[in-house]
């Protein structure tokens, strides 16, 4: 598999449109498009509308890894959200899906990631 890199603005239509892109270059990974969608929202809610993030989505031999990088030095927390909160469970659910997760500094900024096992998100129907 190759590796697919996309430089994008953190906005409401990049999500879908990153979602696509992650399923015409993996084809149908219903967990990758949700690690995709959750770091993307992560973005665009912390960071703020229009902060430029590079996406990238790697092979290395059973798993597929999903980054996201930016500029800014705050390393995401994840938290328990209450029932009744419309959010905070992004990272819940990264690392629900996910092998493994997590920060690394780049410089000025800093790439969150993530290992999905290849074999079970492409056996799904």
């Amino acid at each position: 598999m190759s590796d697919l890199t996309i430089r994008l603005l953190a906005t409401p239509g990049a999500v879908p449109l990153a979602r696509h892109a992650v399923r015409e270059h993996l084809g149908r990974d219903p967990d990758a498009e949700l690690c995709v969608s959750e770091l993307l929202t992560n973005a665009l809610l912390h960071l703020g509308e229009g902060t430029p993030v590079t996406l990238r989505i790697t092979g290395r031999a059973a798993r597929t890894r999903v980054e996201l990088t930016d500029l800014d030095p705050r390393e995401p927390v994840q938290r328990q959200a209450g029932n009744d909160e419309d959010s905070g469970r992004g990272l819940a659910l990264l690392a629900a899906v996910a092998l493994r997760w997590g920060v690394h500094r780049d410089g000025d900024g800093k790439t969150v990631w993530c290992e999905l096992p290849r074999e079970s998100s492409q056996s799904r129907p």
